[in-house]
């Protein structure tokens, strides 16, 4: 067990150097740092409770989803009806289900096979139990009802939830911010959290946006007064501008081209008036359906509406063939940004409601990190004084280790790109605890077996020897406790577990390796025979 080839002191030595230069960039400003190469710039992030910032928790309007689901079920089962060349009345929603009477009796049996192929499996562990996407059933007098069950509306929120967090990511990206915390939290909430930002307001607007885009033609066969006053075609509705005065439109429910058809947008000013506009660009499909749509509709207005507002509503000129344009309409300079932003990003799934808020200034940060950095001094130094006093030289040993656990713990955390909070400073703490707690196993066993009547030499081999089995267990499973938290906990727990899992890592590393070479080398040195100053 004492016995180092040169190679392996050397690839130990290495290691341990080479991970604790990753730390060095948290020592210098960012601003220095940014001018060095890419690969030495990687550094730890503090997180929300020690530099400050913003903490939004968001829930999916699962009643939205819902009615979205009913409102597809519903369309679908009139596509499928209308193809099979099947008559039915009374198409419409209820509850939990959608309602379709079949005119005809001779046709109820190709209806109910017709429909049922709109039922799928649901996926993951729901499809291996024989659970469906919808049930299809026969109510009598040539009523068919078709069911959501309740597995398939989890699922669905759980794609929602999925759908969404990826959006608000890129929309959250799109603000500038440094490394943001989003993630799931429950079954239909997303937790975000943005270190350095202090004002959470635009942050709210731009996630409490759908941001669900859409071109469609405006009605001209009545006027909006007639509208207001209940006449609206059955395939028209009446909407509102998103500016103020609000101003009525009548515009037709079909959709020429959606936001789904984006492939960028960006903010800029017209060159005539020198007013902020967004300037936008379709894929091909959506520049062939637009250049189809203005050549059918020149000299006709037609509708940029987001989120069921009209905010835009020019006149067609000519056809519009390029696959580009660009939105004018009363916007700020900050407006368009945000408007670009929310268009680049994509549309979310569903409304997204924010149900807790919370700032954390950078004064409360900075005291946490201070009351922090003693807790960190106070626990090391009187875990080095006890060291020294209760086993000497081989005191300082453990400390020599201990020190570069620490040190290779935060160049391990530079090297993730990870983020540092409260919980993660106390996890480095206990990992102090972890790593001379292991040094004393092995130191206790050495005392054992000179009691025992070996010599110096034959009882530090078989100090290390023996006490490797024990620190592999109390590790290993401290390890696992890590690895739990992670995966079932969220946001602060994760990051404690984050670096308790990082600190056993190096713990095990210096304990039976670093710790083991210098006691090695003094051995080499000293060739102690009877006495060992532990």
């Amino acid at each position: 067990m004492l016995y180092f080839t040169r190679w392996k002191a050397l690839g130990i030595i290495l290691t341990a150097l080479v991970v604790c230069l990753c730390a060095v960039p948290n020592f210098f400003p960012e601003s220095q740092v940014k001018t060095w190469p890419g690969w030495a710039q990687r550094r730890l992030v503090l997180g929300l409770d020690l530099q400050g910032g913003s903490y939004l928790l968001l829930e999916v309007d699962s009643n939205y989803v819902k009615k979205e689901k009913l409102d597809q079920i519903r369309d679908d089962a009139r596509r499928v009806l209308r193809d099979a060349k099947i008559g039915y009345t009374g198409l419409n929603s209820r509850n939990d289900a959608v309602e379709v009477r079949i005119s005809r009796d001779t046709d109820l049996p190709t209806a109910l096979s017709k429909l049922r192929e709109l039922s799928q499996p649901l996926g993951g562990l729901l499809g291996s139990s024989g659970q469906r996407s919808l049930e299809v059933s026969d109510a009598g007098g040539g009523l068919i009802r078709l069911t959501v069950p309740q597995a398939a509306i989890t699922e669905r929120i759980r794609q929602t939830i999925e759908q969404s967090i990826q959006i608000v990511e890129r929309r959250v990206n799109q603000l500038g911010t440094v490394e943001p915390v989003i993630q799931r939290q429950g079954t239909d909430r997303i937790l975000v959290q943005v270190p350095g930002l202090q004002d959470p307001t635009r942050l709210k607007e731009l996630l409490g946006k759908t941001a669900k885009m859409e071109f469609r033609m405006v009605d001209t066969s009545v006027s909006p007064d007639q509208a207001q006053q209940g006449r609206v075609p059955p395939d028209s509705e009446l909407l509102m501008s998103a500016s103020t005065p609000k101003t009525p439109y009548v515009v037709k429910k079909q959709v020429l081209v959606s936001g789904g058809d984006l492939t960028d947008a960006q903010p800029g000013f017209d060159q005539r008036t020198g007013e902020p506009i967004v300037s936008f660009r379709f894929n091909t499909s959506g520049a062939r359906k637009f250049a189809q749509a203005t050549t059918e509709n020149v000299g006709q207005p037609f509708a940029i509406i987001l989120d069921n507002e009209v905010i835009s509503a020019p006149v067609i000129r000519e056809p519009i063939t390029g696959g580009q344009g660009q939105i004018s309409g009363s916007f700020t300079v900050q407006s368009a940004n945000d408007l670009a932003i929310l268009l680049r990003a994509g549309a979310l799934p569903a409304p997204l409601t924010v149900i807790e808020e919370r700032t954390v200034g950078p004064g409360l940060g900075q005291d946490s990190i201070e009351k922090g950095e003693l807790a960190a001094y106070v626990g090391s130094i009187l875990v080095i004084v006890f060291m020294l006093l209760t086993y000497r030289l081989f005191g300082v040993f453990a400390n020599i280790a201990v020190t570069i656990n620490v040190a290779m713990i935060f160049g391990l955390l530079s090297l993730l790109n990870a983020t540092l909070t409260l919980p993660g400073i106390a996890g480095i703490v206990l990992t102090v605890g972890i790593a001379v707690d292991s040094n004393v196993l092995i130191y206790e066993r050495i005392r054992e077996e000179l009691r025992g009547g070996r010599n110096a030499i034959s009882a530090i081999d078989a100090g290390f020897k023996r006490a490797l089995a024990t620190i592999l267990d109390s590790n290993i499973t401290t390890f696992i406790a890590a690895a739990v938290l992670f995966y079932i906990g969220t946001g602060p727990v994760r990051g404690f577990a984050v670096t308790l899992g990082i600190g056993i890592i190096t713990t095990v590393f210096t304990a039976f390796t670093l710790t083991r070479l210098i006691v090695a080398w003094w051995v080499w040195w000293k060739r102690p025979q009877k006495t060992v100053p532990i």
